[in-house]
């Protein structure tokens, strides 16, 4: 993989401008409730309409998140790196995913069960904000995709045409 991640998130040295970049206490906390895995690539970490189980954090290697368009081919919505939190908007709302996320490299990868989720954010108030932040950024980062989409894909408001794999 050619980069190691600590098991620890208090003693890893790529905690800036991360999630997982938050107090001490808090930060304690949060080691005590995930589990820290290496998955090959290709691994599908979590399918779209399934089920939410809880949010998965790269801490090295990328994943494709994908969508399946209504014609049944899978349209790619973006690549996220290390240090993003994946499936977040689907344990707070507990809806199933929305996006399927699989690994392009291999990497290893936090997972929080969605229980566990949630006791953490309510006795650790310091981090909701950030979450709020986080979901704000994604959620401003799809309108800027999906503008992209219609001024540079498109020919007099209509798709002209949808490729085998579009990404967005």
């Amino acid at each position: 993989m050619g980069t190691t991640v600590q098991s620890s998130c208090v003693t890893c040295d790529f905690r800036s401008d991360r999630f997982c970049d938050v107090p001490a206490a808090s930060l304690k906390a949060f080691d005590d409730i995930k589990s820290l895995a290496s998955y090959r690539r290709n691994t599908v970490l979590f399918a779209e309409g399934r089920p939410v189980r809880g949010i998965y954090i790269l801490c090295n290697g990328r994943a494709k998140l994908s969508i399946c368009s209504d014609t049944g081919r899978r349209l790619t919505l973006r690549v996220a790196g290390p240090g993003e939190v994946l499936g977040m908007g689907a344990a707070l709302s507990n809806t199933p995913y929305e996006i399927t996320a699989e690994l392009l490299d291999n990497s290893q990868v936090v997972f929080i069960r969605r229980k566990e989720l949630l006791k953490f954010l309510r006795e650790h108030t310091d981090i909701c904000l950030q979450v709020v932040h986080m979901l704000s950024r994604e959620l401003h980062g799809a309108y800027e995709r999906v503008r992209n989409i219609s001024t540079g894909h498109c020919r007099h408001g209509r798709i002209s045409f949808l490729p085998r794999t579009m990404v967005v």
